[in-house]
């Protein structure tokens, strides 16, 4: 898959990008995200190991490795959903070591699940009003006052009806959650966290269990969350997708990130090579090991 058109934001992100040196942890021209020393273990093994790492603001970023190289335990860590033994990290300068998932989300940064968390007792039209942020309803007195929060609940359920249209769930409105399919729960948890009206959006395997009918209705949506001015980054193990839509690639391996640049690079870098396959994959066999 290539595209074959750039678009405003894409050619945008990467001129930015485009003078930039493809190595480990190096500094970019407008970084939303700068983690420094960030470090998470689980007894003797270290999950998480990241020296530094800047994401570039306006542009979709992907963060690959394979199988256990820590890709999730980093956005946990990043999300507030996990807390590291070492290490600082800001969002759009704001320092965000041991500040609550909740709160990030407040500040503009938020995440999906590799395994979805919506709720699945509610419909999605609830599901989607929940996403909203500061609701005056929620605190426990005023909840029991509905002229204090009947206008607003209006506004939410608008919004959430414009998304829900623009991710064809519109018709699944009133449905519960469970009902939805393993590709429409992974729309319907993207569309929710646009409730927020984030800055960063995070998405962790966006396309694990997805039917194939909507891998490309998902690659729309994530390519025009950059052209609404949105930041991306996105865990993903589908290297054509990765090539397709991505402006910057990060290679994690055994915690640590062991290379960065744009797609084309990153996939012919032997540092890739070696962290997928091994350090010895193209080495023969001597008469032992045969």
């Amino acid at each position: 898959m290539q595209e074959h058109k750039l678009t405003p934001k894409k050619e945008a992100a990467v001129a930015a990008l485009a003078s930039i040196a493809a190595i480990p942890g190096v500094k970019k021209p407008d970084p939303i995200v700068i983690a420094d020393n960030v470090v998470r273990k689980f007894g003797g093994l270290t999950a998480v190991d990241v020296e530094h790492l800047e994401i570039q603001r306006g542009a979709i970023t992907a963060l690959i490795g394979p199988n256990g190289a820590g890709k999730t335990t980093f956005f946990n860590l990043l999300t507030g959903f996990d807390k590291p033994n070492s290490g600082n990290w800001t969002f759009n300068g704001i320092p965000l070591a041991g500040v609550a998932p909740h709160k990030v989300a407040r500040l503009g940064m938020v995440r999906t699940f590799q395994l979805t968390k919506a709720l699945f007792r509610l419909s999605v039209m609830d599901n989607m009003r929940l996403g909203a942020k500061n609701q005056i309803g929620e605190g426990i007195l005023r909840a029991l006052l509905p002229f204090t929060w009947k206008k607003e609940e209006l506004q939410n359920t608008q919004r959430a009806t414009e998304l829900l249209s623009r991710f064809k769930l519109e018709t699944k409105a009133d449905d519960f959650a469970a009902a939805l399919s393993g590709g429409q729960r992974k729309l319907l948890e993207m569309a929710r966290a646009l409730m927020v009206n984030p800055e960063l959006v995070m998405l962790d395997e966006p396309m694990a269990g997805v039917n194939p009918a909507l891998t490309q209705s998902l690659l729309g949506h994530i390519k025009d969350l950059r052209e609404q001015g949105m930041t991306v980054l996105f865990v993903e193990h589908d290297m054509d997708m990765v090539r397709d839509i991505s402006d910057w690639v990060i290679v994690m391996a055994q915690g640590k990130i062991v290379a960065e640049g744009p797609p084309e690079s990153v996939m012919s870098d032997p540092a890739v090579i070696d962290a997928y396959l091994g350090a010895h994959h193209d080495q023969p066999l001597d008469q032992e090991e045969e």
